[in-house]
């Protein structure tokens, strides 16, 4: 097992890994930069190192501070978190050549699952599902336009090199197929140095269901069920929940034995999440791959009984997975929030400052995962996260009951939070059935306003 490990990180999952590790008895290393000095996990690292100015390139993502940072301290082992470097191929290279172990998957891996086009042409070979669309990047607009006709408007124009919903465009008809395939093609370049980009026939409702994975160094990958992550803006999620409403066994079992497929397809090692979307008759198709631990994962461990984050640290050493041979019995429902500080009514403006009153929920079932406390300043340089609130109840009627019950007693003041907003999505007579899907906000829009 590792002496030390780093987190190249910040924020709530850099104390998630923080404990996670204090659990394994390994000690820990923060790395912070000149905005983040008085930080949780920079207070209960055992260890700590600024690594340079507020903005994220000057910092988070610089790879030698990083790399300068493990050696100074002696740490054996960097553990990514999400975000950031976390699914940079070229970082996990380097953290291996300087003898360091990445606590993920291996840079082949990351770059043959981080090429969107590459991803599905090797989903297509395991024989999992994908949403019809062209079998690699298109050329230019007329080639692109040309397998549009064949697909059928509306057709997604995609950043090969792409996610987090950047480089992505919805054509609906001829008319404005261009203009959208350049926008696409601009928008990957800027976020991704990489302007390839694929159609896929786009899907009127589909819902986000996802299926987190786990392989070893020993050829073993198991998967622990799935979350649905519907509720999204701009396909950046906003509400996950676990088991999705809308699976029936016979479905999460099939979706659960093509995410193994294709995790088994590469010798998958580490967490991973395999996503889906799911159409209206039950057809699933495959959209894409996150080699790394997902914001989400709580929910996934709610259910399960299972510490994600440990186990990442377990197998990462060489460890055998702890995963049953017959995998884990899903346990109640979970749900999840993430509360951001912005706000709903200016189109999700991001809302940094002072946080004057801090008070999280409590009670059964709940767990709060956060970096937040009275009197720290939410920096304006980073993604607008601020904690995740989780309930675990017998059912998924206790669980809402548990939710609704815990953001009524979350008090955050002096920055705007989405905490309202989420209250309101809770109880839209939809959600409370689980009849929605990822076109639900823009469907809904009523729900950024507070109400009269």
């Amino acid at each position: 097992m590792f002496k030390k490990v780093l987190i190249a990180n910040r924020g709530e999952i850099a104390l998630r890994v923080i404990r996670a590790c204090r659990e394994l008895g390994i000690a820990t290393v923060a790395v912070f930069s000149e905005a983040d000095r008085e930080s949780l996990h920079v207070r209960f690292a055992d260890d700590d190192v600024c690594i340079g100015p507020p903005p994220a390139r000057d910092s988070y993502l610089k790879i030698p501070q990083l790399i300068a940072a493990a050696e100074i301290t002696g740490a054996d082992a960097i553990h990514p978190g999400y975000g950031f470097l976390s699914e940079r191929a070229e970082f996990a290279e380097i953290v291996a050549a300087s003898n360091i172990t990445f606590i993920g998957p291996t840079p082949d891996q990351i770059r043959q699952m981080g090429d969107k086009a590459q991803a599905r042409r090797l989903a297509q070979e395991a024989g999992v599902p994908t949403v019809p669309g062209t079998p690699g990047p298109v050329a230019d607009v007329d080639d692109a336009l040309a397998c549009a006709r064949e697909l059928g408007f509306p057709v997604i124009i995609k950043a090969a090199a792409g996610g987090g919903g950047k480089g992505m465009r919805v054509a609906q008809s001829e008319e404005d197929f261009g203009r959208h395939f350049q926008l696409a093609r601009s928008e990957a370049l800027a976020a991704f140095a990489n302007d390839a980009v694929y159609l896929e026939k786009y899907l009127a409702r589909p819902r986000h269901v996802e299926i987190q994975v786990m392989g070893d160094t020993h050829g073993r990958v198991a998967h622990l069920n799935e979350r649905d992550c519907s509720v999204q803006r701009r396909h950046q999620k906003l509400i996950e929940e676990a088991p999705s409403p809308a699976l029936t066994a016979e479905t999460r079992s099939a979706m659960g034995a093509a995410a193994v497929k294709l995790a088994k397809r590469i010798d998958y090692v580490g967490a991973g999440t395999v996503e889906f979307l799911l159409d209206t008759d039950g057809s699933f198709y495959f959209m894409e791959m996150n080699t790394r631990i997902q914001v989400e994962h709580p929910v996934t461990e709610m259910t399960c009984g299972f510490d994600l984050v440990k186990e990442q640290i377990r197998v990462a050493a060489g460890e055998r997975m702890e995963i049953p041979k017959g995998g884990l019995r899903l346990r109640g429902h979970a749900i999840e929030c993430r509360v951001n500080a912005e706000d709903p009514a200016r189109n999700f403006q991001p809302c940094p400052g002072l946080v004057t009153t801090f008070h999280p929920p409590g009670g059964p079932g709940v767990r709060v995962d956060t970096h937040l406390y009275a009197g720290y300043t939410v920096p304006p340089y980073y993604d607008s996260l601020i904690a995740k609130v989780i309930v675990h109840g017998n059912d998924r009627t206790e669980a809402l009951a548990r939710m609704h019950q815990a953001l009524d007693g979350f008090i955050i003041e002096g920055v705007t939070t989405t905490i309202p907003f989420l209250g309101r999505v809770l109880m839209h007579p939809a959600f409370q059935t689980g009849d929605v899907d990822t076109k639900f906000l823009e469907r809904e829009s009523h729900l950024m306003q507070e109400p009269a």
